[in-house]
């Protein structure tokens, strides 16, 4: 007797790629739940753009906002951690400078 496999919906099989095409980093799995764990306002004004070792670097769109999320550095750790489901990120380093990747002005 053969079965015939269901149709999955097309946003279960999209996610389901997703997950098997992203990279396996450290930074990759940081870049992928940054915005559900900071926030829509964090996420507009820095992103994550190195890691080492558990240490996140954050790029901040102004010396400002990098001392707000530096401030922020202990409660952003922890929700990143919890978003993660694992204790991958020990600390976060913030910088400031232009050039955020999903910068709209800058495409």
């Amino acid at each position: 007797m053969r079965f015939r496999r269901v149709p999955r919906p097309l946003g279960t099989a999209v996610e389901a790629l997703t997950a098997n095409l992203a990279p396996l980093t450290g930074l990759a799995s940081v870049q992928r739940v940054w915005p559900e764990a900071v926030g829509p306002a964090i996420a507009e004004q820095a992103e994550p753009v190195a890691e080492q070792g558990g240490e996140v670097t954050v790029r901040c769109r102004s010396a400002v906002w990098a001392q707000e999320v530096e401030l922020m550095g202990p409660a952003l750790v922890a929700a990143l951690n919890q978003a993660l489901g694992a204790e991958r990120v020990r600390s976060l380093r913030c910088t400031a400078g232009a050039g955020r990747s999903g910068d709209r002005r800058h495409r």
